[in-house]
């Protein structure tokens, strides 16, 4: 039986970096077609996937030499972004489906993904000290009527000092590389709130794990191939950049302290307040 997700393993070690990509796709499996059919529509929509996340994420581990975990799965038949027991984990007709048949939707599709991505961030702390985990999304430029006001958004938990200094410097110089570009930190969605990012902090200190959700305005995603491609650049020639200070010594021992990195993306980023 074939993997539910996609594992692209890069050999460069000079960086303690993982890419994931959680909502890749808006497959549904053969098993769920039937139950599907009426709602090709909303498949196709924000709803069913993150328009131009997985490219954006398979262009970030090709250029960085970073492993990517993606899903082409689509986050209606389950969503791996949210914690079992959510809500919307699943659309709301699976939940008239029996509940062995959704934890079976569980084991196959969601469970080997959430697995693989803690045991890649496990790895990569056992071999290099600490990992940046980053997880691209996109958003819908309108949501219940209300128009959303940034282009790029940086999430991150505020209390973690690793992802607030990266995130700042991050974002400085993405505006720096592409001026017109709104950057907002924390926006369209809290960096605390449910996810992939935050059940791995659960399981990892904030000097061992650094996790950041990266969220691209589908409106640049479909805004014509050269636009596209020239946010693509920004944001891959923007994270280089912004890992530069960390990126020398990672993968040789001996590390450098990750304080160290920090205190370097808090010197190199301007004091800022809130989360715009």
């Amino acid at each position: 039986m074939p993997k539910p997700y996609v594992f692209e393993h890069r050999t460069r070690a000079d960086a303690a970096l993982l890419i994931t990509c959680e909502h890749g796709g808006n497959s549904i499996p053969a098993s769920y077609r039937a139950l599907f059919a009426p709602y090709a529509e909303l498949l196709a929509s924000h709803r069913g996937f993150d328009a131009g996340a997985l490219v954006m994420a398979r262009s970030l581990a090709a250029v960085l030499g970073a492993p990517l975990l993606a899903t082409k799965v689509s986050r209606l038949l389950v969503d791996l972004n949210r914690s079992v027991g959510h809500p919307r984990l699943h659309f709301g007709p699976l939940l008239a489906l029996p509940a062995l048949q959704r934890q079976r939707i569980l084991a196959r599709y969601y469970w080997p993904y959430r697995n693989c991505a803690g045991q890649l961030v496990s790895e990569t702390i056992a071999s290099c000290g600490h990992v940046i985990h980053l997880s691209c999304h996109s958003f819908t430029p309108v949501l219940d009527g209300k128009r959303r006001t940034a282009d790029v958004g940086l999430l991150y938990d505020p209390a973690r000092a690793g992802e607030k200094a990266l995130c700042a410097f991050w974002k400085r110089t993405l505006k720096v590389l592409a001026p017109d570009l709104s950057v907002r930190r924390n926006y369209p969605y809290a960096g605390r709130g449910d996810g992939l990012t935050r059940w791995l902090r659960e399981r990892h200190p904030p000097e061992r794990y650094v996790g950041i959700e990266l969220e691209l305005n589908q409106k640049l995603v479909r805004g014509g191939v050269h636009r596209w491609a020239a946010l693509r650049e920004a944001v891959i020639a923007s994270l280089e950049t912004a890992l530069a200070p960390c990126s020398r010594e990672l993968g040789r021992p001996p590390l450098p302290p990750f304080g160290a990195h920090c205190a370097a993306w808090s010197r190199l980023a301007p004091a800022q307040g809130g989360a715009a």
